[in-house]
């Protein structure tokens, strides 16, 4: 039977689980962890999603999504299947490493934000060293939370959800200590409340994603003073940062698939389409010209 489609509202923000399959440890080793966090952050530039929360455990990974504007299942179907062809290799296995496909509530309310976060970073206490401290679990984001450092891996932002406590930041911290060290069987009752698919809406502007790809054409060999026309000459060394960048820019702003950005550029297959978004996100990560190009097309495009 075909699996069901996930109701997925436009403006939505994700509690998302992650597991592995039973015989098989998800994160062997923190270099595990830092592997998939870093292709997080590689696909947080291609589709500019935010995350609110994260806790990574040996056998699964808590998230909270907000998708800002793009499609759920494509932001985790490309980390999770980065991830695996990753882990695959590593460890010289192979076949499924996800149990499923991962799991998404929907956050419908402030109160189930903050809620779904506290229980986020409680899980770290089901670890003896850590359970009465799990602010120093590294691979949560519990301290940056608290304010005992800001997230060395750089993928929170933090301040959306603890603003909702309270305005003033010292008096936010300490509610939330209360909030996390607080009946577990309430929070837990509270979790398992039936999720009625409303809309949780983030207050933040979304990103657009149904932008006309010809558009980003010409904006691309406007922006590298080349001809639209060479945006689509194959193994041209010379133009594959344009090529690059169009690529990552269709994948963000228009909701494409790869196979759908071949038919754009033409006469490129598939994987050569995933490479070039990849050097696309690595362009915009390391070359300050463009680290706002996605944004620029935005502006120019939204009038």
């Amino acid at each position: 039977m075909p699996r069901a489609a996930r109701v997925k509202p436009e403006n939505a923000v994700y509690h998302i689980i992650i597991k592995s399959i039973s015989e098989v440890y998800l994160f062997n080793n923190n270099c595990d962890k830092d592997d998939y966090i870093s292709i997080m952050k590689h696909y947080q530039t291609i589709y500019k999603f935010r995350v609110y929360a994260y806790c990574f455990m040996s056998n699964h990974a808590h998230f909270i999504i907000d998708p800002n504007g793009a499609d759920i299942s494509k932001i985790m179907h490309s980390i999770n299947f980065k991830f695996a062809m990753t882990f695959n290799k590593k460890y010289k296995r192979e076949g499924p490493l996800f149990k499923d496909r991962f799991k998404s509530k929907i956050i419908h309310s402030d109160r189930y934000l903050l809620l779904a976060s506290a229980y986020i970073h409680k899980n770290p206490m089901a670890i003896n060293q850590y359970k009465s401290c799990p602010e120093k679990y590294k691979y949560s984001s519990l301290s940056t939370y608290l304010g005992l450092k800001k997230d060395p891996f750089k993928i929170v932002e933090e301040d959306f959800i603890m603003t909702l406590l309270n305005d003033n930041v010292k008096k936010s911290r300490k509610q939330y200590l209360f909030l996390l060290f607080g009946n577990d069987e309430l929070l837990e009752k509270e979790l398992k409340i039936e999720d009625n698919k409303t809309e949780y809406k983030s207050e933040k502007t979304l990103l657009v994603r149904n932008f006309n790809p010809m558009d980003i054409i010409n904006f691309i060999a406007s922006k590298l003073q080349i001809n639209k026309i060479k945006l689509h000459i194959k193994n041209h060394r010379d133009y594959t940062k344009a090529r690059a960048l169009a690529a990552l820019l269709m994948r963000s702003l228009c909701d494409f698939r790869c196979k759908d950005i071949c038919e754009i550029l033409g006469n490129i297959t598939q994987s050569r389409v995933s490479t070039l978004c990849t050097m696309g996100a690595n362009i915009i990560k390391e070359d300050n010209k463009f680290k706002d190009i996605i944004y620029d097309f935005i502006s120019l495009h939204s009038a």
